[in-house]
């Protein structure tokens, strides 16, 4: 059985191998992530999972293939990956000092061409940053490329007073949830998925 990662991220590959489940493939699915006019935060990491997953089964008949998305959202509105150091600070200054939310979508097209997905919500409670810790952790260049502006498993994690649900959810993928999800659709022998 081969398993393909449809996702471009080096975070949901290494979080896959921590746990012994590493794909045969990575593919990146190249989809459009902007957000649909009053898309939830949930609706869209859903949608962008499903739509990764389906766009790279496409390429790659008879795999199983896991698309994820993660979404990180202050109330309803949705943060996405900074284009510039302007828009990560605002980001951070929103963020600081309150409790957010980290919804991951996680989607899974079996060879037989069925899709099976599940939401996973992780709330996550910043304390509240000065200035000169945002400016600091700016200057770090993490926030690029990350939702919301930042990685917990980096320098980020002393911001974090506490968190509720899956930590590698807020990393970039709900490890309990994905090797469920594949162990529910046919996915490999238990004894490959650590049981």
């Amino acid at each position: 059985m081969r398993l393909v990662l449809a996702s471009a991220s080096p975070r949901r590959a290494a979080l896959l191998a921590q746990i012994g489940l590493e794909p045969d493939a990575v593919v990146p699915a190249n989809v459009d992530e902007t957000p649909h006019d009053d898309e939830t935060p949930a609706a869209h990491a859903m949608r962008l999972a499903e739509e990764k997953a389906r766009a790279v089964a496409a390429r790659e008949a008879g795999a199983f293939v896991l698309g994820a998305d993660t979404v990180v959202a202050c109330g309803r509105r949705i943060l996405g990956k900074p284009a510039t150091e302007d828009e990560a600070q605002r980001c951070l200054t929103l963020l600081s000092g309150r409790r957010h939310r980290v919804h991951g979508g996680i989607a899974v097209v079996t060879p037989a061409g069925k899709i099976a997905s599940r939401h996973v919500e992780t709330a996550v409670l910043f304390k509240r940053l000065t200035d000169d810790e945002i400016a600091d952790y700016l200057a770090t260049g993490e926030w690029r490329g990350k939702a919301g502006g930042y990685a917990i498993q980096e320098r980020a994690a002393r911001f974090v007073r506490g968190i509720v649900g899956s930590y590698s959810n807020v990393v970039g993928l709900p490890l309990y949830e994905t090797v469920a999800l594949l162990a529910g659709q046919g996915y490999a022998p238990a004894s490959r998925l650590g049981r």
